[in-house]
């Protein structure tokens, strides 16, 4: 005889159920609620004026985000959902459902509240012996932007557009009038057509202004140097070509997108293709816990600048790092200096010599003799990483930064930012590392059998006698 396990939909609760019997105990949303009730509610954007409707409770909402992130979901429409299918998303929300401008704007509106969550979390692995400032690992990753490349316009041909959608408009308006006049014409079909190009010529019009603009800024920016190289021309007694002043006008290759005009074109290396994206930085421990330290967005494809922002993002209450890894695109001779000055140890490689395979399907390419460094503190920087302590340090950048950005885009699934704006993806990617954080943590206390509400309460002044596993 066959049996089945019941199933019966139409079985009716004599009591409400503790939904904490329908989530897992060592499940990740208990964690990231004790996380989250440590948070100052300060930090929150929140209506204190006490009008309008309920608020929902700051700290329920920035738990259901987190713990969203960090199982792949990130849509606003899907996180609502997500509160009415998800049993754990449904515990996290405590049987509320905030629908999905409501959990738009307040992603938006509290990025205090994502900073405080971000520090608390790193501060309770460093009290619990898991995290340990000394060596960090640097390096960048590609992230598309929400915007296509195809929505990209050079300053060129933006010029060009504009004078033949002005063109066009005017040709339309007297079109719209004479079938005003002869009532042949349908007389809804031209007023919108005219709508549309008014539109795109309006989205030109700012494209163009936006390009100029930067430019302007980037001439007043290099006026000090131009300024300096005319005084050292001058004397040199003249000798030498003259330097030119900074050019306040676009060039016709420059290019800015419609619908993300902070976001640039990219690619990840030289056999990748281009795509709309932002640069992400993380700052990650090299000691063994792999957590985020710091992070920051950038619209620049090069990460010859990000080296000092990287380091200087990191919270002095975690600490400051005792050596800094970093590849060969971070190689930038000021920051370096600027950082040894401090009394940080930095390793930076000194060129990419790539990998072949030993049976590679392509054919060798004959690169010649290697490239010596030209400039004095590359040829100490390539010195220095010569050394047996040195390479031992340096094997650590890739066995940490890399396998976190798999992580990220791999389990989490984050691989688009839906935020548009360099504010926006700044405010999603520290929230993705926060949620990788948690995540990191959680897996980490759970290695070691850490009761992390007990040492909750015994670290930062909770109501407890004494942790248990701590």
């Amino acid at each position: 005889m066959i049996r089945f396990v019941n199933a019966d939909r139409d079985q009716t609760f004599l009591l409400p159920p503790d939904m904490r019997d329908w989530v897992p105990k060592d499940d990740l949303c208990h964690f990231v609620i004790e996380a989250v009730e440590r948070v100052d509610m300060t930090a929150f954007a929140v209506n204190t004026r006490g009008s309008g409707s309920p608020q929902y409770d700051p700290r329920m909402m920035l738990a259901l985000l987190i713990y969203c992130y960090a199982n792949g979901i990130f849509s606003s429409r899907r996180i609502e959902r997500a509160t009415y299918r998800d049993v754990a998303v449904r515990f996290v929300a405590a049987n509320t459902h905030p629908d999905h401008d409501t959990i738009a704007v307040f992603r938006r509106r509290n990025e205090a509240a994502f900073k405080a969550a971000f520090l608390e979390v790193l501060m309770l692995a460093k009290e619990l012996r898991l995290l340990k400032v000394g060596m960090v690992s640097v390096d960048g990753t590609k992230i598309d932007a929400n915007a296509s490349k195809h929505k990209s316009v050079r300053y060129d041909r933006a010029k060009a557009l504009r004078e033949k959608l002005a063109t066009d408009i005017a040709e339309l308006i007297t079109k719209a009038e004479s079938a005003d006049a002869s009532g042949d014409d349908d007389p809804q079909a031209l007023p919108a057509e005219i709508a549309r190009r008014e539109a795109l010529k309006a989205k030109l019009d700012d494209a163009v202004a936006r390009l100029e603009a930067e430019a302007k800024a980037q001439a007043e920016a290099d006026q000090a140097t131009y300024e300096a190289k005319l005084k050292a021309h001058k004397e040199r007694g003249g000798r030498g070509r003259k330097p030119g002043p900074p050019d306040d006008t676009p060039d016709d290759r420059d290019q800015t997108n419609l619908t993300d005009p902070d976001s640039r074109i990219m690619r990840k290396n030289k056999h990748s293709e281009y795509r709309q994206a932002y640069n992400a930085q993380a700052t990650v421990d090299a000691n063994g816990s792999m957590l985020i330290l710091a992070t920051h967005v950038t619209n620049c494809a090069s990460d010859r600048n990000e080296l000092l922002p990287a380091i200087a993002n990191i919270d002095a209450a975690i600490g400051t790092p005792e050596t800094v890894l970093a590849d060969n695109g971070f190689a930038n001779g000021e920051a370096v200096a600027k950082l040894q000055g401090q009394g940080i140890e930095v390793l930076v490689a000194t060129g990419a010599k790539g990998k072949q395979r030993a049976y590679d399907f392509r054919p060798p390419k004959d690169a010649g003799p290697p490239k010596e460094p030209v400039l004095p503190w590359l040829q100490e920087m390539k010195k220095e990483m010569e050394s047996d302590e040195a390479r031992a340090k340096y094997k650590l950048r890739q066995q940490t930064v890399e396998p976190v950005f798999g992580i990220i885009k791999e389990a989490l699934g984050f691989r688009r930012f839906h935020l548009r704006g360099a504010t926006g993806a700044n405010l999603e990617w520290l929230l993705t590392a926060l949620a990788y954080n948690m995540k990191r943590l959680h897996r980490l206390q759970q290695i070691r059998q850490i009761d992390i509400a007990a040492c909750y309460r015994y670290f930062f002044g909770w109501p407890r006698p004494s942790p248990t596993g701590c």
